[in-house]
């Protein structure tokens, strides 16, 4: 994988957690009939996530970052798929259990991609451009977001995202011939 279709996979994806993020708080808020069970579900996430950077870690350097980021990809098309069909506060704890998991697979693949693709004269500047793009991605998938809840439900949004992270999965597959790869 080179680092300008890296770069599309990850503006792609960081588009549409932008654009669910907002809503799923809201979902996790509405299930839970307190603080404490939203403060209990986001620790979750954060705690699994960091528990698992270190074998996440050492799973990237063995399967290769183009791999574990389909795996996140697709694991993230998943959970949208099911976010929409939970009613009870366990179910949602389970779900971010999950994505305390894939949240550590995309984060050090991220981390790791870049550490292997750069080369020290021109780091700097990539890693620059890079934040440049993911950034602008973010901001403009929040604004549409603002227009497109006008039309669709909140179920239908994890939906769509759910087909945007299968769409991020394609450009991370597809090969060009004359590509480097970076495993």
């Amino acid at each position: 994988m080179n680092f300008r279709k890296f770069l599309v996979a990850q503006s792609i994806l960081v588009a549409a957690s932008s654009v669910v993020f907002p809503f799923y708080l809201l979902l996790i808020r509405n299930i839970g009939d307190s603080y404490s069970q939203f403060g209990w579900a986001y620790g979750l996430f954060t705690l699994t996530a960091a528990f698992t950077y270190p074998l996440i870690g050492r799973l990237g350097d063995r399967f290769g970052d183009k791999n574990m980021l389909l795996m996140y990809t697709l694991g993230m098309a998943a959970v949208m798929l099911i976010i929409p069909l939970l009613f009870e506060v366990w179910q949602v704890y389970v779900i971010q259990i999950v994505m305390g998991i894939l949240g550590a697979v995309q984060k050090n693949t991220e981390k790791a991609f870049l550490a292997r693709s750069n080369d020290k004269d021109t780091a700097g500047k990539r890693i620059g451009n890079y934040h440049l793009h993911l950034s602008l991605w973010s901001g403009i998938g929040i604004i549409l977001t603002g227009y497109l809840i006008d039309f669709l439900t909140i179920a239908s949004l994890f939906y769509l995202i759910s087909f945007v992270y299968m769409i991020a999965s394609f450009v991370i597959i597809k090969k060009h011939k004359d590509e480097p790869t970076i495993s």
